[in-house]
C-alpha cells in the first residue's frame, strides 16, 4: 500500500508543479491596440486547455509540447476604461487595469534609449508627465545567440518617476498621441546604445541572404578570434599592463583634467553586446515579438555610417523581417535621420555619415515607411544631441497624417529635378503640401555644393527662383554637372519649408560611395 501510494505522488508531481506562466509584456497595466486582434501567449502543462477571457470574450487554445499556448482576442475599439483578463489554465491568472489604445515600438540604439530626464527640458518634461493613460514599459539589453522568450520588467503608468528613465524620443512621441488623440498609449522601450543593424535580425535570416556575405564571413572570422587561446591571453596581458598603468598614475597623482584610461574590453563584450549579428534580436526583439502593436519608430545609424553602402541594404531587409516575424502586416515603421555630428569642414566633400543619410531616404521606398529629417538639431560635440523635444514632434507628425488621418506639415521637402542651364545649376524640390522654401537665417540658401567633370567640389550660392526651385551658381564651376546638399557629417545648411521641416541632404551624382566594400587586391605575381 504504501509502495503505491509512493508511486502516485510521484506520478502527481508534475501535474502539482504545473502553473499558468505569462510573459513580461503580458502583465498588469498593459495596452492592447485597438481595432486589430491581439495575440495573448504564456505557458502551461503540454496539453493543457487555456481560456482567456476579456472583454464579453472566450478564446481557448491547448499548450504545446513546448508548453507554449496562444490566443487571439477580437478587435475592440480604445477604452479608458480599464478592464481585466482573465487565463484559466493548470492554475488561474488575472491581468488587471488592462487599457485599449495604440501602442508603439520605440527602438534603436542610444539616441532612442537617451533618457527623458536628460533632454534639455527633462526636469519639466517629468514633471508634466503624470498621465495615468499613457503606459510604459522597457526591455532591457540582452545580447545573446539563444533565442530568449521573456525578459525582466514591467508595464507602468507614467508619471515623474517612471517617465524620466524613459526613452525621451519616446515618451515625447506617445505623449503627443496621447494629448491629440485622446486615447490610451502604451509604450514599449526596446533600445540598445551602440547596437549595430545587424543585430536586430535573426541570424539564420543574413546567412541566407548573398547580399550580406561578406558581413557574415567577417562575423564567423571574428567569432572564432575572439574565442581562441590568443585573445584570452592577449586580453590577459592588456588586463596586467592596465591595472600596472593605472596604479603608477595614481602613485603620480592625477593632473587636472587627466583620466585614467579605460579597462581593456573582454572578447566576451563583443560575443555577447549589440553588434554581433542576432544577438539583439534573440535577447530582446523575441520575447515581444508578436505583441499587438500600431507600428515602430526608429533612431540607429550611427553604428552603421563606416557601412553607410551595405545599409542601403540591411535596413529596408531589417524592416521587412520584422514585419514577416511581428505577422501583423506591412505596419507603419518611421525612423530619425542621422543628425549633424563632428567637426564642420571648412570645403565640401565625401561622408560616410551623408551616406548613410542616403541610404535611410533611399529606404522610404518602402511601403507605410517615414523619414524624420533633423539635420538641424545636431551637436557637433556631443553625437548625443540633448534636444529630444523637437526630434519627437518631426517624427509624430509622420503617424499623425499617414495613420490617423490628421492634416499637419510631415515630410520634409526632397529633392526632385536638376537643370543645368549654361553655368547655372537649378535644383527643383518635392514640398508635400508645403508653400515654398525659407531659408533661415540669411536670404541665400546656404549648403549647396556643385562639380563639373573634374568631380572637384566647390560651394555654391544658392537663390529662391521660385516657391520650390533654387539657382545655385559658382565662380569655380563654369559648367556643373551634380548638386549636393547638406553633404557632410556636420553640414552648414538653411533650407526648410515654410512649417520648418529642413531639406532632405540628398546627392545627384551617383559617384561611387566611399563606403562600398572593396575589392580584394590580387597578389602580384610571383616573378
Amino acid at each position: 500500500m504504501k509502495r503505491l501510494t509512493l508511486l502516485f505522488a510521484i506520478a502527481l508531481a508534475p501535474a502539482l508543479r504545473a502553473e499558468l506562466k505569462l510573459p513580461a509584456i503580458i502583465g498588469d497595466h498593459m495596452v492592447l491596440q485597438q481595432k486589430q486582434s491581439n495575440p495573448i501567449w504564456g505557458w502551461d502543462a503540454p496539453g493543457t486547455h487555456v481560456t482567456v477571457t476579456f472583454a464579453g470574450q472566450n478564446k481557448s487554445a491547448e499548450a504545446g509540447s513546448d508548453g507554449r499556448w496562444e490566443v487571439k482576442l477580437d478587435p475592440v475599439p480604445a477604452n479608458a476604461t480599464p478592464g481585466s483578463i482573465s487565463i484559466t489554465g493548470s492554475t488561474n491568472r488575472k491581468i488587471e487595469d488592462v487599457l485599449v489604445g495604440e501602442v508603439w515600438m520605440c527602438s534603436g540604439q542610444s539616441n532612442m534609449g537617451f533618457q527623458l530626464s536628460s533632454d534639455w527640458n527633462g526636469d519639466i518634461e517629468a514633471a508634466a508627465s503624470d498621465l495615468p493613460n499613457l503606459r510604459l514599459i522597457k526591455v532591457p539589453n540582452v545580447g545573446t545567440q539563444e533565442l530568449q522568450n521573456d525578459f525582466k520588467g514591467e508595464w507602468r503608468a507614467s508619471n515623474a518617476d517612471s517617465a524620466k528613465s524613459f526613452s525621451a524620443v519616446g515618451f515625447l512621441y506617445g505623449r503627443y498621441l496621447h494629448n491629440i488623440l485622446h486615447v490610451p498609449v502604451g509604450l514599449i522601450d526596446n533600445a540598445w546604445g551602440g547596437s549595430a543593424a545587424e543585430a536586430w535580425v535573426r541570424r539564420s535570416s543574413l546567412e541566407k541572404d548573398p547580399r550580406f556575405k561578406l558581413l557574415m564571413e567577417s562575423t564567423v572570422k571574428r567569432e572564432a578570434d575572439l574565442q581562441s587561446e590568443k585573445a584570452k591571453e592577449d586580453f590577459e596581458k592588456a588586463t596586467a599592463k592596465w591595472k600596472e598603468d593605472v596604479e603608477k598614475m595614481k602613485a603620480a597623482g592625477l593632473k587636472p583634467g587627466q583620466q585614467l584610461p579605460r579597462a581593456p574590453q573582454s572578447p566576451e563584450a563583443w560575443l555577447h553586446g549589440n553588434a554581433r549579428p542576432g544577438n539583439i534580436f534573440n535577447g530582446v526583439m523575441n520575447p515581444t515579438l508578436g505583441y499587438g502593436i500600431k507600428g515602430v519608430i526608429w533612431y540607429q545609424g550611427e553604428s552603421n555610417a563606416s557601412r553607410a553602402w551595405e545599409y542601403a541594404q540591411l535596413f529596408p531587409y531589417m524592416i521587412e523581417q520584422w514585419r514577416a516575424e511581428w505577422k501583423q502586416g506591412d505596419f507603419p515603421f518611421y525612423w530619425v535621420q542621422l543628425a549633424d555630428f563632428m567637426a564642420e569642414k571648412p570645403e565640401p566633400g565625401d561622408s560616410s555619415w551623408a551616406e548613410l543619410r542616403e541610404s535611410q531616404t533611399k529606404t522610404m521606398s518602402l511601403p507605410n515607411t517615414g523619414q524624420c529629417v533633423i539635420i538641424d538639431l545636431g551637436e557637433g560635440k556631443d553625437i548625443h544631441p540633448k534636444n529630444k523635444h523637437d526630434v519627437a514632434a518631426r517624427l509624430v507628425r509622420w503617424a499623425l497624417v499617414k495613420d490617423y488621418g490628421m492634416k499637419f506639415a510631415y515630410r520634409s521637402p526632397e529633392f526632385s529635378k536638376l537643370e543645368i542651364n549654361g553655368d547655372k545649376a537649378v535644383v527643383t524640390f518635392d514640398l508635400f503640401g508645403s508653400s515654398a522654401l525659407r531659408p533661415f537665417d540669411v536670404q541665400e540658401a546656404v549648403g549647396f555644393a556643385v562639380c563639373g567633370e573634374d568631380k572637384v567640389w566647390h560651394w555654391a550660392k544658392g537663390k529662391l527662383v521660385a516657391g520650390n526651385k533654387v539657382e545655385l551658381t559658382c565662380d569655380k564651376v563654369s559648367a556643373p554637372i551634380a548638386v549636393r546638399y547638406a553633404w557632410a557629417d556636420n553640414p552648414v545648411c538653411n533650407l526648410f519649408s515654410m512649417e520648418g521641416l529642413p531639406v532632405t541632404p540628398f546627392r545627384t551624382d551617383d559617384f561611387e560611395m566611399t563606403t562600398k566594400p572593396k575589392p580584394p587586391v590580387a597578389p602580384a605575381p610571383k616573378k
